[in-house]
């Protein structure tokens, strides 16, 4: 029973400020980003090192993943305004890119609020794209040398989420479920945070290196994507859709038709790249 009310109560525990030094503040979402990057720069490099992947040297990886972070900022940001708050940007067009919202003449700050997974895929995809035309490789060799290692750097990603109270599921009345502050309510609420960080995550790191064993260009990357759209849909299912966006057409969330979009995506990809395989032999 203790452990039931501490797991409940948990979310109203955790600070989202890792460090306060002065008026600067570190916070743990940031953090988990860094994070992510690490674990991601990680195990590509170990690859490299031990000479599982010999495409790229550990000094291209640093300014691929140097790409990639900066499409990751600016595709998640956009795709945000894009697929979640258009109307809204559309009326604040300088509220995109700076961090305050701008009501009757004044400005408040309130940080970069509001970025998406599906346009930071986007960002990143396109990074990695320049990055591979940069360096005379094709979009899928570098694509599947990333993927099998990306999901467990979105795992911290999502923990991040969690510790910052946001993205929480939808009411329950399971004993798994637990109180978020910023719901606004004292209801108990599905952590699909947590749902997402392990099958997302750890799930599909572990599904995507199972596999890793075959030849075929674009293997990864379309598992990658399949794989995600695929999880992603059913855990929206537990996830409190966007308050102002709520469910778009049969009862679905905006993020389960993205989700559609990418499991469609996944499954092209696969092909493009068994036909690619094909013609190279």
């Amino acid at each position: 029973m203790d452990f039931i009310l501490w797991w409940q109560t948990l979310p109203s525990k955790m600070d989202p400020t890792l460090l306060t030094i002065g008026s600067l503040s570190i916070y743990w979402y940031s953090t988990m980003y860094l994070a992510a990057f690490g674990v991601v720069y990680l195990l590509c490099s170990r690859k490299i090192k031990n000479q599982t992947f010999t495409k790229i040297n550990v000094a291209q990886l640093e300014d691929l993943l140097s790409w990639m972070l900066i499409g990751l900022l600016v595709g998640a940001r956009l795709g945000y305004v894009l697929f979640y708050n258009l109307d809204y940007y559309l009326s604040n067009p300088l509220e995109i890119l700076l961090p305050f919202s701008i009501k009757n003449g004044v400005w408040t700050f309130t940080g970069i609020a509001g970025m998406s997974y599906h346009g930071g895929l986007i960002g990143v995809i396109y990074a990695i794209w320049l990055y591979a035309r940069k360096i005379n490789l094709h979009l899928f060799t570098l694509a599947d040398f990333l993927t099998a290692s990306i999901p467990l750097g979105f795992f911290w990603g999502r923990i991040g989420n969690f510790i910052n109270g946001e993205l929480y599921g939808r009411v329950t009345e399971s004993s798994i479920g637990m109180y978020f502050p910023n719901a606004g309510d004292y209801q108990l609420r599905h952590p699909s945070q947590l749902y997402e960080a392990f099958f997302e995550g750890i799930i599909l790191f572990l599904v995507i290196n199972y596999f890793n064993k075959h030849n075929q260009l674009g293997f990864n990357s379309g598992l990658y994507v399949f794989g995600y759209g695929f999880f992603r849909f059913f855990i929206e299912f537990f996830r409190e859709p966007d308050a102002h966006l709520g469910f778009i057409v049969f009862s679905l969330s905006m993020g389960q038709l993205l989700c559609i979009a990418m499991m469609l995506g996944g499954i092209f990809i696969w092909f493009t790249g068994h036909k690619l395989t094909k013609q190279s032999i």
